[in-house]
């Protein structure tokens, strides 16, 4: 670059005749030239001193401050990815414990409900069974009353029948002998 600039003013200082300054432009007349290069050589310094010493840095500084905020930003969420991965983990394991502990509590709590329901149930078996052996014995106690009260019945109607019939009033124990050996006969049967 530095070679074209020389060249460039050589140039237009070795052709004073062009049109274009003779007809008025003066940026083409070779007087001017010298100090259009030394403000132009001034302007573009000042124009690169001014980029890289102050604007590039700037530029730079701020490109460098995103690309760190950038990796900050990614190495935080690459945190917090993994510690939301291990919080879902734990819960996943929260969730497995509470699972079996429930299937536990499911599992004492039927183991104990049936024990309770066998119990009861022998329980109950118990007292039916003392409740049946009850009820057998006033059927028997009534088995035994009832007979005595059919045979003094039998004997109060066998004895009218026969004072009724007959018009004489029978011995009581031979009405009684004769019930009692028929009632043996027939209401053993029945009874």
């Amino acid at each position: 670059m530095w070679l074209k600039v020389p060249l460039i003013i050589f140039i237009f200082w070795f052709e004073t005749l062009l049109f274009a300054a003779e007809a008025g432009m003066p940026q083409l007349d070779s007087k001017y030239w010298f100090s259009q290069s030394f403000w132009l050589i001034l302007i573009f310094l000042a124009l690169y001193l001014s980029l890289s010493k102050f604007f590039i840095p700037k530029i730079k500084n701020n490109l460098d401050d995103r690309e760190k905020k950038i990796k900050d930003n990614l190495d935080e969420a690459k945190e917090l990815s993994e510690l939301a991965d291990k919080k879902n983990l734990d819960y996943e394991k929260e969730i497995s414990n509470a699972k079996k502990e429930v299937i536990k509590i499911i599992t004492d709590s039927k183991k104990q409900l049936d024990k309770n329901i066998a119990q009861k149930k022998e329980k109950f078996e118990k007292e039916l069974e003392k409740e049946i052996k009850k009820a057998e014995q006033e059927v028997i106690d009534l088995k035994k009353m009832s007979g005595q009260s059919i045979n003094s019945i039998a004997e109060e109607i066998s004895s009218k029948i026969i004072e009724n019939i007959t018009g004489d009033k029978l011995n009581d124990s031979s009405i009684k002998a004769a019930v009692n050996e028929v009632s043996k006969n027939k209401i053993g049967k029945y009874l």
